[in-house]
């Protein structure tokens, strides 16, 4: 390996003399062999070598010669600083080796020299001037270190560790960490504000949708009649049963349809006048009220399915006991009254109403009763089938909507029912229609009755059609005669007699009744002129003189109205 490095620069070469603390080399220059002559030395007196606080006699200096650069003075040399203690042992005088050898037989360094770094350039030196007489000139040795330029490449610098980076490091770290956090923060508010408006509009859109198809939303809202005619009659599924109500101290009945519409969620009360005309099972016409009460449930619940094109489901006879506590179980109703119910038990005039006029009264079990079965003085059948609307509707706001609550409650009454009707399909019919009166989807219908107790196809086509899903059965144009006879005769078989007859002759027989008073003569009463003829042909069935024949009132339901009198005399077989 050659250790030296020439620089290039005035033919001085350099060696590496060791490394420093951080592996780097080391450089000095290699001094060239001095001559052996002496010459003139102006400095002979002391030169180098003079110590002026020698007390011996000191060495003679050889003389200074100014023009011989080879010759100079030797001085001791220690070498470059050894960090790593690896030139132990070696003398003071030698140089260190980094191979291990001394500096020994290599021509010692001058003191003023100083070692460069190979890679930079030599510093510039001013040319000397020539020595006038009497000048001392300088020696090659000596240099003006103050006049070099010293440049930033010229130096290395060194990284030392700071004890407090770490701190710095671990304060950005937070710094950083904690703007992240403030970041996700406000990403996870915005996620949490917009999946809040989302689920604020699928709420609005579902409750502005619920309300249209309920017909609840202002501006569009549907009547019944529009949601039933949204769908075809035909495809609609109904749920129907009459209610008889059995007055068990006055007499007399009260029937109504309940109609559960599956198909459009719509309940509906068709109160049935008692004047509505039935067929009855030998062919002869008859009263909804005669028919309950001769005929028995079945029996009407089939003319009224001929009459009204409907299918009714089962029968619910309910006297006005029972009423009375089913009104008491469920806790009591609220309706609002028409009029004012005196109390019956009450002994003298001036006692408080049983039942006050007005809005949310509350009823019990009694005054229920009382006020479903109450016409005033001067009233028709109607009004106080309205009333006995009313009460029912009230019952099914406050029965249960469960159909297991709903049915126990029917059992409590301990009721025998008509066999077409059980306590669990009862107490199931009736639970539905409770959810449908809570909700506001129920209403009350009167069905429209000509005084004859026949059905006109246009006005109750908005019952029978729409609410029913049927078909009005008018008698139809040319049709037998209806004639009502009264048996006033005092026998009860010349009233059988003369239904024989007048079948037999080709007319619809109504029973009348018996008179509570005998009649001596039988009259033929008609209303309408075109019946008068009619009137005629019956009186002459019947056995009657022509002069019977007379223009009155007739009865309910029929054409012409007979009354049998004790003159009568049936024809004999």
């Amino acid at each position: 390996m050659n250790d030296r490095y020439d620089a290039g620069h005035g033919g001085d070469q350099y060696e590496i003399v060791g490394y420093d603390e951080y592996g780097r080399p080391v450089y000095q220059q290699v001094q060239p062999p001095r001559p052996t002559g002496q010459g003139y030395d102006p400095y002979a007196q002391q030169g180098y070598g003079y110590d002026p606080y020698a007390t011996g006699t000191q060495q003679p200096v050889p003389p200074y010669d100014a023009y011989d650069t080879g010759r100079q003075p030797q001085v001791p040399s220690y070498g470059p600083y050894d960090p790593y203690g690896t030139a132990t042992g070696t003398n003071p005088g030698q140089a260190y080796d980094p191979y291990g050898q001394t500096a020994a037989g290599r021509p010692p360094r001058a003191a003023e020299q100083t070692a460069y770094i190979p890679q930079q350039p030599a510093p510039a030196q001013e040319p000397e001037a020539p020595a006038r007489p009497g000048q001392r000139g300088r020696g090659a040795g000596a240099s003006d270190r103050g006049d070099r330029d010293y440049r930033t490449e010229q130096f290395a610098f060194v990284e030392e560790p700071d004890g407090d980076s770490e701190d710095v490091i671990d304060w950005l770290k937070f710094t950083e960490n904690r703007t992240e956090r403030r970041e996700e923060a406000k990403r996870r508010a915005r996620s949490r504000v917009m999946a809040l408006v989302v689920v604020l509009a699928l709420v609005a859109v579902g409750g502005i949708g619920y309300l249209w198809y309920a017909g609840k939303l202002p501006g569009v809202s549907t009547t019944a009649a529009d949601k039933e005619g949204s769908v075809a009659t035909g495809a609609q599924k109904r749920d129907v049963i009459v209610v008889h109500l059995h007055n068990t101290k006055k007499g007399g009945t009260s029937t109504a349809l309940l109609v559960d519409n599956t198909t459009t969620k719509q309940g509906t009360t068709v109160l049935l006048p008692n004047a509505l005309a039935l067929t009855s099972d030998d062919g002869s016409t008859t009263t909804l009220s005669k028919s309950v009460d001769d005929d028995g449930s079945s029996s009407t619940r089939e003319a009224l399915d001929t009459v009204l094109g409907t299918q009714i489901q089962g029968t619910w006879r309910l006297d006005t006991p029972y009423l009375q506590n089913l009104v008491d179980i469920v806790g009591d109703i609220d309706i609002d009254t028409d009029t004012a119910v005196p109390d019956p038990a009450a002994k003298s005039k001036g006692t408080a109403p049983l039942v006050r006029k007005g809005q949310d009264q509350t009823l019990s079990g009694k005054m229920a009763v009382a006020y479903a079965t109450y016409r005033a003085s001067g009233e028709d059948d109607n009004a106080q089938l309205q009333r006995f609307g009313q009460v029912i509707q009230g019952v099914l706001r406050k029965i249960s909507s469960d159909p297991q609550a709903a049915t126990i409650t029917v059992q409590t009454l301990a009721q025998i029912l008509d066999p077409s009707l059980t306590d669990k399909d009862l107490g199931t019919f009736l639970a539905n229609l409770s959810d449908l009166a809570k909700g506001g989807d129920f209403k009350t219908a009167m069905l429209p009755v000509r005084t004859d107790g026949t059905l006109d196809a246009k006005a109750s086509a908005s019952v029978v059609k729409d609410v029913l899903g049927g078909t009005a059965k008018s008698p139809a144009e040319g049709a037998a005669p209806r004639v009502s006879v009264q048996n006033a005769t005092g026998e009860k078989g010349r009233g059988e007699k003369a239904r024989i007859a007048l079948l037999n002759g080709g007319f619809t027989f109504l029973d009348g009744g018996s008179a509570t008073e005998s009649e001596s003569e039988s009259k033929v009463v008609y209303t309408d002129a075109a019946d008068k003829q009619n009137a005629i042909e019956v009186a002459r069935t019947l056995g009657l003189p022509d002069g019977s024949v007379t223009k009155g009132e007739v009865s309910t339901n029929a054409d012409v109205t007979v009354i049998l009198g004790q003159d009568y005399s049936p024809p004999s077989s």
